[in-house]
């Protein structure tokens, strides 16, 4: 393996003179590959890897003979674009077509951490603007290479060379070399200094900035996309699983066990951890054997290693437990003095909100595939969202070290937060556990029903606000308290040294002009699962926040418009995203009025700031047979400078589709502590004929660049529900809105 030493900190390395690493990892022959050392901030010690004689060959970029440019990426492509998006940050300074690129999931590894916080994680869209610098500069470094190499081929000056996609030119004499017959020759050069090359100027940009086509879509629309549930191996066998009905229920009598080993394709049973597993030569055989088994499930010990489950647990009684909590609260955020604030209002508002439990309910259901090797070594394909993490995670609980484990990441299909790791939610120990038991390749999936009852949800909480208006009707001061459990403290099992960002974020960090403000958190931990879900708190706490806000707009007699152009009369950025999003909705009109085709509408607005990004929405629904029908979204969005528009726009789609269904439909409700829905009969995802027209208003403020696969979503509940109260004079304060009933 390539010792650390070798690798310059933050800076990229041509890789192609270890010819002999190269070939035994499969880099084709004659290649230019370069990788990119550790960045700034990441310990030498701690990034340095273990086990000599193993071969990891750390190459980001490979420019082949055939002129074609392989890229290993080192984020996880769920359907956000990010192969795309990486494609074109690196091809528009190599001067290489994006669609000329293959791009693939990197391995587990140091070299492969390009984020500039030290971070490998695909979520919390952050992928994008914190490679984004590292990335740019990896492609202008591979050109200035490739232009040297062409230089002592052509005999001129590097000065005298230019390129465009995929060649060298020499104007002067009309020659043009290809990049593929220049890699032999820039395998023996050194990479230049980084603060010698000049990165190209916004205004020559070719690709980034444009609606690229995605380099995945050809495979994906044609069948060729491999996700986990497709892998097929030499000697697989296929495994289902039934889990105990309650988390921490442990295996006790399988009463049927030799009648289930007897059924058709079943090779074996296993006791696993809260499950029993049958496998068998096909799946659908060890499906329909594995819920044959009939179990007598035993409680959970006082030495449960998971957080167990107890009988009598309901979700509508947990809401009434946070409903009542008092505290201890700590703050996670005081601006000015509320208490003196409140004490000599001369209005008054309180109001309490709470959310729902959510599942992540993505179309593919979790799986995942083991087989050790002759030699004892380990490979395992899982969808994640944070390799280097996962193998460590199958490195504690095998005890082989990380050299003697391969990790394979396959294209996942949807995440959402669902793929990050999440002890009692995640197929691969079972999968490991199942291939070390039969020795063979073992496949695990878990069935639609299996997947509902060990899902991770999206927390819930309880806020109860207190605002104080002045003479004029608008806030001076607003108090927001939430009692929940976030997703990062309910996955470390303990309340942390600080609050949790993800319980509190979209209530802290407001950018409204209100001077005394108090935002804290009560932690009550309860015995569900919590998980990170797309947006995270923003997804809920937007929703209470933007709600009340309205709240008080009718309290103090404003428009809620114009309410919050006045609260952020200080912000040129939000007063311009705003006055966009009432622009491209043909002008802000609250209503109710009637529409051309007779139906009564009202409008309401909202808006977020997470992950880096900014967003508006404005949201017309009328009422149909007693529920919401939302007929059109108006999302301007400001994250600060793109990639991609066409995907930006993409992702304010699905984001808007995700941020409905919650709005709408979407609850994870627990009885006898077991979640009622076990597939999407009852747990209903939001059908087509529901979907609202969107309309996309992308703003490039310049300001720094912020993610785009969670922003576009937590504005969109909120303004549906602003829109909803408006039109029907009910308040709406807890979603989802099918659980009202209007006239």
């Amino acid at each position: 393996m390539m010792s650390e030493e070798s690798l310059p900190l933050g800076a990229p390395v041509n890789l192609s003179r270890r010819r002999f690493l190269l070939a035994s990892a499969g880099i084709t022959a004659g290649a230019l590959v370069l990788g990119c050392g550790i960045p700034l901030g990441i310990g030498r010690v701690e990034a340095a890897s273990a086990g000599a004689g193993s071969i990891q060959v750390p190459a980001l970029l490979e420019i082949r003979p055939d002129g074609r440019v392989r890229l290993l990426c080192s984020f996880m492509e769920g359907g956000q674009g990010i192969f795309t998006a990486m494609a074109q940050i690196v091809g528009e300074e190599l001067d290489a077509d994006p669609a000329s690129f293959l791009v693939e999931a990197a391995p587990p590894g140091p070299p492969f951490v390009v984020m500039d916080n030290g971070m490998r994680i695909t979520g919390g869209s952050m992928s994008v603007r914190t490679s984004y610098p590292t990335m740019r500069k990896l492609g202008a470094l591979t050109r200035a290479m490739l232009l040297q190499a062409a230089s002592e081929r052509l005999g001129v000056a590097p000065g005298e060379l230019s390129t465009e996609p995929g060649r060298v030119l020499h104007a002067a004499s009309g020659r043009s070399v290809g990049y593929g017959e220049l890699a032999e020759r820039a395998m023996d050069l050194p990479v230049p200094d980084a603060d010698s090359i000049a990165l190209r100027d916004p205004s020559q940009f070719r690709w980034i900035g444009k609606p690229v086509k995605r380099v995945d879509a050809y495979d994906k629309s044609t069948g060729k996309a491999v996700y986990s549930i497709d892998i097929k191996l030499d000697g697989m066998l296929h495994a289902a699983v039934q889990h105990a009905p309650r988390l921490g229920m442990t295996v006790g009598e399988v009463r049927n066990e030799a009648q289930v080993k007897a059924m058709k394709g079943v090779h074996s049973v296993h006791r696993l951890p809260g499950a029993v597993a049958v496998v068998a030569e096909r799946w659908w055989h060890a499906r329909r054997a594995a819920e044959a088994v009939q179990v007598d499930w035993r409680e959970a010990g006082a030495d449960t290693q998971v957080r167990p489950m107890p009988a009598d647990f309901s979700s509508d009684a947990f809401r009434e437990r946070l409903a009542s909590a008092t505290g201890p609260a700590r703050d996670a955020e005081t601006e000015g003095d509320f208490s003196t604030a409140w004490s000599s209002a001369a209005t008054r508002v309180e109001a309490t909100y709470h959310n729902q439990y959510l599942n992540h309910a993505q179309l593919e259901p979790p799986s995942a595939t083991a087989r050790f090797n002759p030699d004892g070594s380990l490979e395992v394909w899982l969808p994640n969202q944070a390799p280097d993490m996962f193998r460590a995670d199958i490195a504690r609980r095998t005890g082989l070290d990380t050299d003697r484990i391969t990790l394979h990441s396959p294209l996942l299909g949807g995440f959402f937060g669902r793929h990050f790791l999440y002890d009692s939610a995640n197929p691969y120990p079972q999968a490991i556990a199942l291939a070390k038991a039969t020795g063979r390749p073992v496949k695990l999936i878990w069935s639609r029903e299996e997947e509902f009852l060990r899902d991770a949800l999206r927390p819930m909480a309880v806020v109860k606000f207190r605002a104080a208006l002045d003479q004029e009707g608008l806030p001076v001061a607003l108090e927001a308290v939430s009692a929940t459990e976030g997703p990062t403290e309910a996955i470390a099992g303990k309340q942390g040294d600080k609050v949790d960002p993800s319980a509190v974020e979209g209530l802290a960090g407001k950018s409204y002009a209100i001077a005394h403000r108090r935002v804290a958190q009560i932690y009550v931990k309860g015995p569900a699962m919590l998980g990170y879900w797309r947006s995270v708190g923003n997804s809920m706490n937007d929703f209470f926040y933007e709600a009340f806000l309205d709240e008080l707009a009718d309290q103090g007699k404003h428009d809620p418009f114009e309410l919050r152009l006045k609260l952020l009369r200080d912000n040129p950025r939000l007063t311009t995203l705003l006055q966009a999003v009432g622009e491209l909705s043909g002008g802000w009109k609250r209503g109710p009025y009637v529409a051309a085709d007779g139906s009564r509408r009202a409008r309401g607005v909202a808006m977020a700031s997470p992950f880096g990004s900014e967003a508006a929405v404005i949201a017309e629904v009328s009422i149909e047979q007693g529920q919401v029908r939302v007929h059109d979204i108006w999302q301007a969005i400001d994250p600060g400078s793109i990639v991609n528009p066409a995907i930006v726009e993409a992702q304010v789609n699905g984001a808007v589709s995700l941020g409905l269904s919650q709005a709408l439909v979407e609850e994870a409700v627990y009885i006898d502590g077991k979640p009622r829905a076990r597939n999407y009969d009852l747990y209903p995802i939001l059908p087509a004929s529901r979907m609202a027209r969107v309309h996309v208003k992308i703003i490039e403020s310049g300001a720094k660049m912020g993610g785009i696969g969670e922003p576009p979503l937590p504005a969109t509940a909120p303004a549906v529900a602003n829109a909803v109260a408006h039109l029907t004079g009910q308040r709406i304060r807890s979603l989802p809105l099918s659980r009202y009933t209007f006239s």
